[in-house]
């Protein structure tokens, strides 16, 4: 709805209510996730039988907390570090990125640019099978060749990385290039007439500027690097990531042990979200 434009009090009112009901719409499947990681029964569902914290902090089987139960504890381990190198790799790379494409001119740079995008149409599953048989088929030429196996090219967490990294590096690059588009190079040009190196220039003058961007984009990929699901469950190994151990469970018939880790994601992700609107309102540093 337009502000400037005139409308009936009629409209406004549809107008709330249809706001409303999309974020009940949006709100109401987590509130229900929350409320039932307190529900004292073995089931994820109803009936509802009495307020417990046995999801949270029970010590014995069958009400194993999330904070005593150890599969789940390593499966947050080891999606942490999968996130933490996958979101310092991304950002590494989507900030060379955005400076290649926001301020060098070369030849094919629009094809370029519009291959950099391509990962995001691409179905995860189909993206995680293509880096799992590309590598397994190097990993195999190698091992024929000269009878050395690279681990590494097997299905692990180093894959999963590279998996990740291949479509929130674009996702970074996005979030870093708008913010450099609007740096005025001015003032580079400023730091270098005072003497400046062009690395010394950037690194003091247009690093500040893109702060808000770097903090975004490195939330950005951290949380859809934790949460990833399907480029994951193609090239994980024996190490089991939250997501993938969650699946599993699942697919066995878990407790509401999983409401109690989605709430946990939930209240994280929040607070990472209130992180990056606290930067993003901060001015920039000139």
């Amino acid at each position: 709805m337009i502000p400037s434009i005139p409308t009936s009090r009629q409209f406004r009112t549809i107008y709330a209510c249809y706001v409303a009901l999309f974020f009940v719409y949006l709100v109401l499947p987590l509130a229900v996730v929350t409320l039932f990681s307190f529900n004292n029964s073995m089931f994820p569902s109803l009936p509802w039988k009495g307020l417990t914290l046995d999801w949270y902090f029970g010590t014995t089987e069958p009400r194993l907390g999330v904070f005593h139960d150890t599969a789940l504890l390593s499966g947050i381990w080891i999606s942490f570090k999968i996130a933490i190198g996958t979101t310092i790799l991304s950002l590494s790379v989507a900030t060379c990125n955005a400076f290649l494409f926001e301020r060098e001119t070369f030849f094919a740079k629009n094809f370029l640019y519009v291959m950099m995008l391509v990962p995001l149409v691409v179905p995860g599953v189909i993206l995680g099978v293509s880096i799992l048989i590309f590598s397994s088929n190097v990993a195999n030429t190698v091992e024929d060749l000269w009878g050395y196996d690279i681990e590494s090219l097997r299905p692990g967490l180093l894959l999963v990385v590279l998996g990740q990294f291949a479509f929130i590096t674009t996702i970074s690059t996005l979030v870093i290039s708008a913010r450099l588009r609007k740096f005025d190079l001015s003032l580079e040009e400023a730091a270098l007439n005072l003497g400046a190196t062009r690395l010394s220039a950037i690194w003091t003058v247009t690093m500040p500027f893109l702060k808000p961007a770097l903090v975004g984009a490195a939330i950005v990929s951290f949380l859809m690097s934790f949460e990833n699901f399907n480029t994951t469950l193609m090239l994980v190994g024996s190490e089991a990531p939250l997501t993938i151990a969650m699946f599993d469970r699942l697919r066995e018939g878990s407790t509401p042990v999983i409401n109690a880790v989605s709430t946990l994601l939930m209240l994280a992700s929040a607070l990472l979200a209130v992180i990056a609107i606290f930067v993003q309102r901060k001015k920039p540093e000139q």
